[in-house]
This record gives C-alpha cells, structure tokens and sequence, in this order.
C-alpha cells in the first residue's frame, strides 16, 4: 500500500484539506496522514477548511500533528506545501530526501511553485486552495499509479 504523507506549518489549513480530499477520492488506493513542521498536538483544522470540505460533502475527523521521524518512515511519499517545508524535513531527516517533493514539484514540474495559503482568510480564500490542492492531488495519483503499479 503506497503512503501518502502530507506536510504544511501548522497542520490546520493545507495539509489537512489534502489528507481529506485525497482519502475522499483514493481511499481504496493510499493511506494518507499529515502534519505541519511547526504544528501542535492535538489542534482542529481551522472554521474555514471544515467549512469548505463540509461543502464538499468530505467528512474528515482532524487531529494537527507535528513531523516525526515516524511519520517520515512511514511515508512512501511526502509531499510539502511549500519548498521551504521541503527544505526544513530534508535538512532535518536526511533519509527522507529520495521521497519528499513539493506537492507542485511532482504534480507539475514546478520545482519553485508554493500552494497558497489561506490561513487567516476568508471561506471563499479556503475553497481557491481546495480547488488548486484537488486539481494537485489528481495529478500526483496519476503519476503515482502509473509508477507503482
């Protein structure tokens, strides 16, 4: 089973909407988790992430985790939001290096390219990211399955 570790700050906005619409859509195909390289134990996804992925009719029980080194070993993939996130788990775990990409990375090619970030924003701000981290997970899975199965 390929496992699909999503990566964002605080582990409230991004990696969790992520996490859910990447369940939502390929649950049969991935385990998928996240966490946020500044995150704490225990915190909600923000009011307006549940908000957006209530709208899309997308259940998801959120618990914010920090990056551990388990996480990282669990991974067949890491995907951060951002090349600074990359840059902090690939300086700080080494061996994570061969898997962790930016989601924009290995979904376009874009190896510069930062999910926006809504946090603090409005609703309507939340469902632009969703819309860019949907279109971003369809084409990650798509090169996923063609690589490994």
């Amino acid at each position: 089973m390929i496992r699909v570790l999503f990566v964002c700050t605080g582990n409230t906005c991004r990696s969790p909407m992520a996490e859910a619409i990447l369940k939502h859509k390929f649950a049969s195909e991935v385990e998928v988790k996240s966490a946020g390289v500044y995150a704490i134990d225990g915190g909600a996804a923000s009011f307006q992430a549940q908000e957006v992925l209530a709208e899309k009719g997308i259940q998801h029980n959120h618990s914010s985790a920090p990056v551990t080194k388990e996480l990282i070993d669990w991974a067949t993939y890491i995907f951060t939001m951002t090349k600074g996130h990359k840059n902090l788990l690939t300086s700080a775990y080494p061996s994570s290096v061969e898997k962790t990409f930016t989601l924009k990375e290995f979904a376009d090619n874009d190896a510069n390219g930062d999910v926006s970030d809504p946090f603090g924003g409005s609703v309507s701000m939340y469902r632009e990211t969703y819309q860019e981290l949907e279109k971003l997970i369809d084409k990650i899975m798509e090169k996923i399955t063609k690589t490994e199965w």
